[in-house]
């Protein structure tokens, strides 16, 4: 009997052991943290590529505006915008009126205007020879340097630029002979503005043809119904929209970043697949811009010629809106982590690392970035499970789950 009572108080006590070992586990397990939901991204290698955006615009390199060289009434002009016209073709036609007397001030003034115009088309004669000069030497380069490029002496990246050396002297060329036919125009209209009614100036009702003074597109129409209309008035505008660049207004502190030669991606500018151009010049002078937010910002503007040939961008037209991301450095087999994982921790970078469950902190090393992404130079590995925007519940050993 006394041991059977035995056993029974063994067993009780052992049974309080257990209740309260149950108990006290009960009680860590209610109150352990809990794990913390974590979103996770890898760290990868692949492609990467730096580039500032700005929205920009396209435009005709050179347009001329054609005006009435004589006082008169025009007839209804019919081109409409769109129209390809020939050099010396007739745009519109104007009945002589009149001119009225000058008097010696304004004949004086109109005289200067005279020589001013003479003076301009002597200038524009001689940077065509200088621009037809550069064209030559160009040429001459690209051809010398061509047989050094199958021959493996220069870099196809340094044949790229000599050709586009020849490209662009070839368009300052034809920019040349456009503005020798502009100031030659505006000396024609600036005689013209000499003559009044007792100076030689053409019998009233007489007709006088206006002629296009280049080979190009009617980009707009100034005037369209049969009115009266002084002399320099602008009739129709007139551009080649094989000249069509794009120019994009930086911030003055990504313009210091952008050098001449650096390949441009144009995209959503309606097409199918993004264009590719490259930054023809980057303006030494900058300008002051009100932001939306009503900031004042120092702007510079960058001009960018495609690339592709006319055929991908005969769509774009003069004062379309595209966007332009100039390319300022590019990898093709990069480290990369994404930028939502990194964080400040004193001067250097950090990025907490899911390792069995728990998040290991661990100091990284970044060089080249985008607003995506950033290059790894140290701290990480590929494959490495980053923790994506890592809250302040979020600590060194912390218990993780991924978020589902």
């Amino acid at each position: 009997m006394r041991k059977w009572f035995s056993w029974i108080k063994w067993f009780k006590h052992r049974a309080l052991v257990a209740t309260a070992l149950v108990f006290a586990l009960l009680l860590f397990m209610a109150l352990r943290p809990k794990p913390v939901e974590v979103e996770l991204a890898q760290v990868t290698r692949g492609a990467m590529r730096v580039t500032v955006d700005e929205e920009g615009r396209t435009r005709i390199r050179e347009k001329f505006l054609v005006t009435a060289p004589v006082t008169g009434r025009v007839s209804r002009i019919e081109l409409e915008p769109g129209d390809r016209v020939k050099r010396g073709q007739v745009v519109a036609t104007i009945g002589a009126e009149p001119a009225p007397l000058l008097d010696p001030r304004t004949r004086a003034e109109r005289a200067a205007r005279v020589d001013a115009a003479q003076a301009a088309l002597a200038q524009s004669k001689a940077e065509e020879q200088r621009a037809a000069a550069v064209l030559r030497h160009a040429e001459s380069e690209l051809k010398r340097v061509r047989p050094l490029n199958k021959g493996g002496a220069i870099s196809d990246a340094d044949l790229d630029t000599y050709e586009t050396q020849a490209r662009s002297a070839s368009e300052a060329r034809r920019a040349s002979e456009y503005a020798v036919t502009l100031a030659a125009s505006e000396l024609t209209a600036a005689r013209a503005s000499l003559l009044d009614s007792t100076g030689g100036a053409p019998p009233r009702g007489r007709a006088v043809d206006v002629r296009a003074p280049v080979d190009g597109v009617v980009l707009r129409r100034l005037r369209e119904s049969e009115s009266t209309v002084p002399a320099g008035e602008a009739l129709v505008e007139i551009g080649d929209p094989l000249l069509l660049e794009i120019v994009a207004d930086f911030l003055s502190t990504d313009a210091v970043r952008i050098a001449s030669g650096a390949p441009v991606v144009v995209d959503q500018w309606g097409g199918g697949t993004p264009l590719a151009g490259r930054v023809r010049r980057v303006e030494p002078s900058g300008f002051t811009k009100i932001s939306a937010l009503g900031v004042e910002e120092q702007r510079v503007n960058v001009l960018v010629d495609f690339r592709d040939p006319a055929e991908a961008w005969k769509a774009l037209g003069d004062g379309y809106r595209v966007e332009v991301r100039v390319v300022l450095w590019e990898g093709a087999n990069v480290l990369k982590v994404p930028i939502g994982s990194l964080f400040r921790r004193g001067e250097a970078w950090a990025a907490y690392v899911a390792s069995e469950g728990r998040a290991e902190l661990r100091v990284v090393k970044i060089d080249h970035r985008t607003d995506r992404e950033a290059e790894v130079i140290g701290g990480l590995r590929e494959g490495d499970a980053v923790i994506l925007h890592p809250s302040d519940a979020l600590t060194e050993a912390s218990r993780i789950t991924p978020r589902e």
